[in-house]
């Protein structure tokens, strides 16, 4: 990498710096910190979904496994649009017909305040140890590309210095400089990822395609959408995983999870939000397409070498190492700046949704009232950053992919959450006793589901959420069943 690249690094950040000062003129409400005044355009808010979810982890890991499986992750998205629609017909009416700031204030409204803190708090609990995997992620390529250009960095360095810049533009724009600023992340690495198709396609020496390297790709199955052969409980990508558990996922992810819902909540209309939130499991899609794109045309290239033959410590190293060595220095700074732009448009969003989530869920409503509460959620935003990086810190290398790592720690509590706004719409008669101890005893037993297979080979991840909402509707029935006074 030439000196170049940093100076295109550095420029891309400083001007992401810029949107978010620009952004945030004039705002002065805590309603505009938290939802950008609903007046956030459709095609900001489905690109701001789609960098929210499409971390770091999605972009180094996604060719990995593409490398060793396939096209599968596109599989996986043709259950996100299912999830994702129902979402969007049966959820977003319940949040934006009663004007709410947080996805758990319904479960407050239905169960008592109690209800909405636990629920709150397993949300904040799971998404630090999460984003603390994706800040962790994202200082393997940085460091790894700084280095190839001569600028070699610590983890501790990289991590503090995304931490901070990602929290200045967060508490100065709030969510409106988060949305357009994950826009703009969107766009640059999803760009790159094209740029990098394009070079990585098999040519003649005549300069034209070679559709036989192609073609023995296809006959070997890497452009397969879904495996076969393998137990359906534990195959991530076999299709009735892949489309029923994907779905569930989503639907989890983006209806009961407050990092999405934040997103939608500022759309001007139902409609918008609705178009947002489809829209949103469209481009992903076709992201992992484009993603999965590389990992095929990199095996090709390897001709099908093991990570380990190749050097690597797992197959998350292959793009990055593909990026420091291959591609050309102009490019390899866009990545590298796409790369970067990934994770700090995911851990914007993070930022801004704890944060909200703190302050509508946690907080009594006396301390979230006034003109001091900017100020507030500036203090909350910067102590957030502070814990995150702390989390971030206590991982270390794994020879499992990243990304799979992320998505089994988001199904420790996806299912418990999903499970508790099922149980208030489809139970009728539900107690909030009911509620509480159906959402502590799936909490338990998936914590000790995880610990009993923490590499998640017995049980694939898709399916982690579909047991959690099984076992939450499970308990809570035979609690309902049970006599006895209501505590609401």
């Amino acid at each position: 990498m030439s000196p170049t690249e940093p100076a295109v690094i550095a420029a891309y950040l400083a001007i992401l710096v810029a949107v978010s000062l620009f952004l945030s003129r004039g705002r002065h409400a805590a309603a505009d910190y938290l939802v950008g005044r609903h007046d956030m355009p459709t095609w900001a808010i489905c690109l701001s979904i789609v960098a929210t979810e499409t971390s770091t982890l999605t972009v180094i890991s996604v060719p990995g496994v593409a490398y060793g499986h396939g096209m599968v992750f596109v599989g996986l998205g043709a259950g996100y649009i299912i999830g994702r629609a129902v979402v969007a017909w049966i959820l977003l009416p319940l949040y934006m017909r009663q004007g709410m700031t947080s996805a758990y204030q319904y479960l407050g409204q239905r169960f008592g305040r109690t209800m909405q803190r636990l629920a709150a708090g397993a949300f904040l609990l799971t998404r630090l140890l999460a984003e603390g995997v994706r800040l962790f992620a994202s200082t393997l390529p940085i460091c790894a590309l700084l280095a190839a250009a001569h600028l070699p960095a610590g983890q501790l360095p990289v991590l503090l210095g995304l931490t901070l810049l990602t929290a200045l533009y967060t508490s100065i724009g709030g969510l409106r400089a988060v949305v357009w600023s994950d826009s703009i992340q969107f766009g640059v690495y999803a760009l790159g990822a094209a740029f990098c198709v394009a070079i990585l396609l098999p040519r003649s020496a005549g300069g034209t395609l070679d559709a036989a390297p192609l073609h023995a790709a296809w006959q070997a199955g890497r452009f397969a959408l879904f495996t076969h052969g393998s137990a359906i409980l534990s195959a991530p990508y076999a299709p009735l995983t892949a489309l029923v558990g994907g779905a569930i996922l989503s639907m989890a992810s983006h209806g009961a999870d407050q990092l999405m819902v934040q997103r939608v909540l500022a759309a001007r209309s139902l409609r918008a939000a609705r178009l947002a939130m489809v829209g949103s499991a469209v481009v992903v899609t076709l992201l992992f397409g484009v993603l999965s794109a590389i990992g095929v045309l990199l095996w090709i290239r390897r001709a099908g070498a093991t990570p380990a033959a190749l050097g690597l410590a797992s197959p998350d190293g292959l793009f990055p190492a593909f990026i420091a060595h291959d591609v050309p220095p102009m490019l390899a700074g866009l990545l590298v700046a796409g790369i970067v732009g990934a994770t700090m448009g995911s851990l914007s969003s993070a930022l801004n949704a704890m944060t909200g989530s703190t302050l509508s869920d946690l907080l009594p409503s006396s301390m979230t009232q006034g003109p001091s509460v900017v100020a507030l959620s500036r203090a909350i935003t910067a102590a957030w950053a502070m814990l995150l990086v702390v989390a971030a810190s206590c991982f270390s290398s794994t020879s499992q992919s990243v990304v799979i790592f992320g998505l089994s720690i988001a199904g420790y509590s996806y299912g418990a959450l999903l499970g508790a706004f099922l149980f208030g719409m489809l139970v009728p008669g539900a107690r909030p006793r009911d509620a509480l101890a159906a959402f502590l005893g799936t909490l338990v037993i998936m914590a000790v589901l995880i610990l009993m297979h923490p590499g998640g080979h017995a049980i694939a991840f898709p399916w982690l959420v579909p047991i959690g909402v099984a076992t939450m509707l499970a308990i809570g029935t035979m609690s309902r069943l049970m006599p006895g006074r209501s505590c609401a």
